[in-house]
C-alpha cells in the first residue's frame, strides 16, 4: 500500500494526519482487536476485517476527497489511531451529511489527541471542503467520544437521537448525534 499523494496532510502541534501506509496494517489491526477499543463499536475485528476497512478509507479518499486519515504522533512517529470523515448517506439514518470522527489506541487515551484531531479535521472541513455544518455520531453510552464532541464545541440535539437500523438489538443501538455549524 503506497501512499498517495491525493491524500492531504494535517499537521497539529503533536499530530499529524496522513494517509495510511503498510506499516499501519499491524498496529491498526492491534487497536481493532482490542475489546476495550472496540466496546462501542459492536466487538473486536479480524485482521482480514481490519485490513479491509484501510481499503475502504482509501478508496473513499479517492472518491470523495475526504475520509479517515491515519494518525501519528509527530515527535516519535508513533501510530496512535485514526481522525476524519465519513459520509452518512440520506436514508441511513434521521438526518445526513459529514461526519466527523476518531478512534485511538489505548495508550493514546487521555493525552488530549482526540480533541486536537478532532480540531484539525473540523478545520479542514470547514475551509478546505467548504462544509457548512458537521456531524458527530456515537452511541448514547460512548462518554469519552461525547466528552470529545462537547470539547470541539459540537452540541447535541436529544431530537436527533437515533435508534441505528445496523446493529443488533442491545445498548449499542441507541446512538446520539451532536453538530457543529461554520
Amino acid at each position: 500500500m503506497a501512499a498517495t499523494s491525493s491524500v492531504p496532510r494535517l499537521h497539529t502541534a503533536r499530530l499529524l494526519l496522513r494517509e495510511w501506509r503498510e506499516s499501519d496494517l499491524a498496529p491498526w489491526a492491534a487497536m481493532n482487536a482490542d475489546p476495550e477499543v472496540r466496546r462501542h463499536l459492536g466487538g473486536p475485528l479480524t485482521r482480514e476485517e481490519s485490513d479491509a476497512s484501510v481499503a475502504r478509507f482509501r478508496a473513499a479518499f479517492a472518491a470523495r476527497g475526504y475520509g479517515w486519515w491515519a494518525v501519528e504522533e509527530q515527535a516519535g512517529g508513533a501510530f496512535l489511531g485514526f481522525a476524519g470523515f465519513d459520509l452518512v448517506e440520506e436514508g441511513s439514518l434521521p438526518f445526513h451529511g459529514v461526519e466527523v470522527g476518531w478512534r485511538l489506541a489505548r495508550h493514546a487515551w487521555g493525552h488530549g489527541y482526540a480533541t486536537e484531531a478532532g480540531r484539525a479535521c473540523l478545520d479542514f472541513g470547514f475551509t478546505t471542503l467548504g462544509l457548512t455544518e458537521i456531524l458527530a455520531l456515537t452511541t448514547a453510552a460512548n462518554t469519552r467520544s461525547r466528552a470529545v464532541m462537547e470539547r470541539l464545541g459540537m452540541v447535541r440535539d436529544p431530537a436527533d437521537d437515533y435508534t441505528d437500523p445496523t446493529v443488533p438489538e442491545g445498548p449499542l443501538r441507541a446512538g446520539v448525534c451532536y453538530r457543529i455549524r461554520a
